[in-house]
């Protein structure tokens, strides 16, 4: 599962975020430095990057928007009244929202879970359940999951043990009623994801594909062909709605 990183000097702001995600939800981690922040961002698949306003654009920080502009930011600290030039700067160097310490605490977790990656990826792909006919709530369940932890290649009997029913019976009523099979669509979440972090300089082919568990860039490339019709280095320009929309139009089905 994505985690949400966060550069915070202010250790009761730290709490306060770990507080606000809910049990079972992504965890927060705690990166010391930008240096830091940037080593994280190279090796775990990151949701939300959260950042105290003066921190955005400082020497420590002033690449990130540059390598990594669709990884959100959530501007997140305590602020004084004269604060306001510094959430202005905030907002005009690509936070994505901002939230302040002890005002907001009770709605820090839905700000989080409405701006991150995964929220605009599951946006992206909102017709998904209706062009893959995704008509049965097991099917929907499995699919809500699905969107969500794309970091790894998810088993088919993890995912069965996760919605409390057999391997058999998730894999044999996933494509019933003409939706492909659950193998595929596991690979067309996390290809879209791909098509996510491929948008950033800071995530060569490489990257991307460590990131999200692919054994290499030769795995990503044929994955994506197959899923996408398309390599890697195509799929930055289709985005998650338009790698689904390649997959509706000829990549539903396995040939052979």
């Amino acid at each position: 599962m994505p985690v949400v990183a966060a550069l915070l000097d202010d250790r009761a702001a730290l709490v306060s975020l770990r507080r606000a995600l809910p049990r079972g939800g992504p965890r927060v981690v705690a990166c010391r430095t930008p240096q830091a922040l940037e080593r994280h961002l190279a090796h775990r698949l990151t949701d939300v990057i959260v950042l105290h306003p003066a921190r955005l654009g400082d020497n420590g920080t002033a690449s990130l928007t540059d390598r990594f502009p669709g990884i959100p930011i959530l501007a997140f600290g305590a602020f004084r009244a004269d604060d306001a030039r510094a959430l202005q700067r905030a907002l005009d160097l690509g936070a994505a929202a901002i939230a302040v310490a002890d005002v907001d605490d009770a709605v820090l977790g839905d700000m989080l879970a409405r701006i991150s990656l995964t929220a605009r990826r599951r946006e992206a792909l909102a017709d998904a359940v209706r062009v893959l006919r995704l008509d049965e709530t097991m099917q929907r369940q499995a699919w809500d999951r699905l969107v969500t932890d794309v970091d790894r290649p998810l088993r088919t009997a993890e995912l069965a043990e996760r919605l409390g029913v057999s391997r058999e019976h998730l894999s044999r009523q996933f494509g019933a009623g003409g939706a492909p099979n659950l193998k595929r669509v596991i690979d067309l979440t996390r290809i879209a994801a791909a098509s996510q972090l491929l948008q950033n300089p800071g995530y060569p082919p490489l990257a991307a594909a460590q990131l999200l568990g692919f054994s290499s860039v030769a795995h990503l490339n044929s994955t994506a062909r197959r899923i996408a019709g398309v390599a890697c280095g195509g799929l930055a320009r289709l985005g998650p709605r338009g790698v689904l929309a390649h997959f509706v139009r000829g990549k539903m089905r396995s040939r052979g």
